[in-house]
């Protein structure tokens, strides 16, 4: 139903004021919207990222099954597909730190009972060993000082951390819901939440903002396959290799250095603490052999592979995706990851286009 234009507005003719408060209007339900949902942001903004990086897959499964115009499945498929990457791993984690539960109690019972045994590493220091193994003796290897050690670790600190862990696992779980939920209707109602915002931003911003919108969306596309892609290629290789040189717990190592290997320069304190189990177990040629591989997987990962994927898919100088990754990191967490260059790849293109060199 229309309205029919009011005795002050003749022909329905906006003035300069009205268009004003309008926009006035319009900026500050902005706010509120925003004020209202910043317990989601992150949930809206983590539902993006993952809809932008499947796309064009989504695309070739929408094409190749025709979907209807009501359909469902699809959206559910790769929802329940995002939902299965994230479970997965956590599943094998937990099963991991289960499985060692006990192990890690008889390991507390022994250490109040007989003390911490001195690691057979000391022996063969070159120099310092007597201090080393003094001291030792007199705060760890004792059942008297171990006993105390243990206990004031652990005295008043499991109930609180027991309680901040669960609290913590309860925000992220709720989070991860709402995620998968506005994902699926990401997907669901993908192309016309495209064709929208392509407008929206056109009018707004002119062509210029078409093209910011380009470059965020190729910046998430090359942030993904060189972050994400490269390593959990990092975390399978390496993996291998924690596997062969027998380092303890080498599955939940491998998923580790492949979570960590998603930041720069962040795999190397997973496969340095390998060679340190190694050395630990007096296996010294295999610990040289696990820091000498991840150091040149990480060194051709870092600096060869990433910056063709991510800088390619930009056409941005890798050393402002780098800063746009750890500037991001530092200030939005792991979000940042793939907010940060977005950011620097939007500011790129506005400065040369102010610059006057065009278009990236």
């Amino acid at each position: 139903m229309s309205i029919p234009p009011t005795p002050y507005e003749p022909g329905g003719i906006t003035t300069r004021a009205q268009s004003i408060a309008i926009g006035v209007l319009a900026l500050g339900l902005l706010l509120l919207g925003l004020f209202t949902l910043r317990a989601f942001l992150g949930a809206l903004v983590w539902a993006g990222i993952f809809a932008i990086a499947l796309w064009p897959l989504y695309n070739r499964a929408l094409a190749r099954f025709r979907a209807g115009r009501h359909n469902i499945i699809l959206p559910a498929v790769f929802t329940l597909g995002v939902a299965f990457l994230f479970i997965l791993p956590l599943g094998l984690v937990g099963l991991q730190l289960a499985g060692q539960a006990d192990t890690a109690e008889d390991w507390l019972q022994g250490v109040r009972t007989n003390g911490l045994a001195e690691p057979a590493i000391v022996a063969q220091l070159p120099f310092g060993r007597a201090q080393v193994d003094s001291w030792w003796h007199a705060n760890l290897g004792s059942p008297a000082s171990a006993r105390k050690l243990v206990q004031q670790a652990t005295r008043g600190h499991v109930a609180h951390v027991g309680r901040f862990i669960g609290e913590q696992v309860l925000r992220r779980l709720t989070a991860f819901v709402f995620t998968l939920l506005t994902l699926f209707f990401l997907f669901r109602e993908g192309h016309s939440v495209t064709r929208q915002m392509r407008r929206a931003a056109i009018r707004a911003f002119g062509l210029g903002g078409e093209r910011v919108g380009q470059q965020i969306i190729a910046s998430v596309h090359g942030t993904v396959n060189g972050l994400v892609l490269v390593g959990l290629g990092e975390g399978i290789l390496l993996g291998i290799v924690y596997l062969l040189a027998g380092v303890p717990q080498a599955t939940l190592l491998g998923l580790l250095t492949a979570v960590a290997a998603m930041v720069p320069f962040g795999a190397p304190v997973i496969f340095v603490l390998a060679a340190l189990l190694l050395v630990l177990q007096n296996s010294f040629a295999w610990a040289i052999v696990v820091l000498a591989i991840g150091v040149v997987v990480t060194f051709v990962a870092d600096h060869f592979i990433r910056p063709v994927l991510i800088g390619g898919a930009t056409q941005l100088p890798f050393i402002w995706v780098l800063l746009g990754i750890l500037g991001g990191v530092e200030a939005w967490g792991l979000l940042g990851l793939f907010v940060g260059p977005a950011i620097m790849a939007a500011l790129i293109l506005l400065w040369r286009e102010w610059a006057g060199e065009g278009p990236a």
